[in-house]
């Protein structure tokens, strides 16, 4: 039990350091690791976000601290998120979530794309509207609650892509992502229950440790240089998505 913890400390501070500095991955890597050690999908999803309550809890206050949040962002995208969440978290309980999974695949990679061009060829600041902030985040946390993880691809890519500067991005889709966690990890005890608690302890542990600093990483690295590593952590995301349902696909 004790190796299970430290490994899962290790895979938590790395994800979330990942996370936490560009906004995206932490539950795609995790989730990751426990279904390759054969846990099924539901439960390492409900594993993670029983984990991320706490890692993401830590994340949005050190990057409050920050100043990498805006308040009224993260409730744009929190409200609908929580809704979205819990109801992908049903849903997960009694289907298999990798039907939709080379649709989103197919979209962050375009989004990857999209980032790395602006990031290139900086737009005119503009950002998106209310009413599609909001279906962001309603989508965000369904296909989070489905996949494992995704809310951080989705949701800071879309904003970086519409135009957010990439630390108020980064910063308010992990707070916002608290609360999406906290609902879509009731939903799952509610529903499926909770096993494998060394590995949530240790996720927990190594991703709060991590926090602070990667959120220091958000606030010092200029805009350009994040976009290209948002940019290209999506694309190899994605792409690597698209080969694993391939493969299943042809198997």
């Amino acid at each position: 039990m004790i190796e299970d913890i430290l490994l899962f400390i290790a895979v938590g501070f790395a994800a979330q350091m990942v996370d936490g500095a560009i906004g995206m991955a932490y539950g795609v890597t995790a989730s990751s690791v426990m279904m390759s050690m054969g846990v099924p999908p539901a439960t390492a999803s409900a594993s993670v976000h029983v984990a991320e309550m706490f890692t993401t809890g830590a994340s949005g206050f050190a990057h409050w601290r920050r100043k990498n949040v805006r308040l009224d962002l993260v409730w744009r995208l929190a409200l609908p998120g929580m809704l979205g969440g819990a109801v992908g978290a049903y849903v997960l309980s009694g289907i298999d979530g990798d039907v939709i999974r080379p649709v989103v695949a197919v979209y962050l990679l375009a989004m990857g794309g999209l980032i790395l061009w602006k990031a290139l060829h900086p737009p005119p600041p503009h950002e998106l509207s209310t009413r599609k902030v909001a279906g962001l985040g309603l989508g965000g946390g369904f296909l989070d609650a489905i996949g494992g993880g995704g809310w951080g691809p989705m949701v800071a890519s879309t904003l970086i892509g519409g135009g957010t500067q990439p630390r108020y991005a980064i910063g308010s889709t992990n707070l916002a992502e608290f609360f999406v966690t906290m609902t879509v990890s009731f939903t799952f005890i509610f529903t499926i229950g909770l096993e494998l608690w060394p590995a949530i302890l240790g996720l927990i542990i190594g991703g709060v440790i991590a926090a602070p600093f990667a959120a220091m990483v958000t606030q010092k690295l200029p805009d350009k240089p994040m976009m290209i590593l948002v940019a290209v952590v999506i694309m190899l995301l994605s792409l690597r998505n698209l080969v694993d349902v391939v493969q299943k696909w042809l198997a």
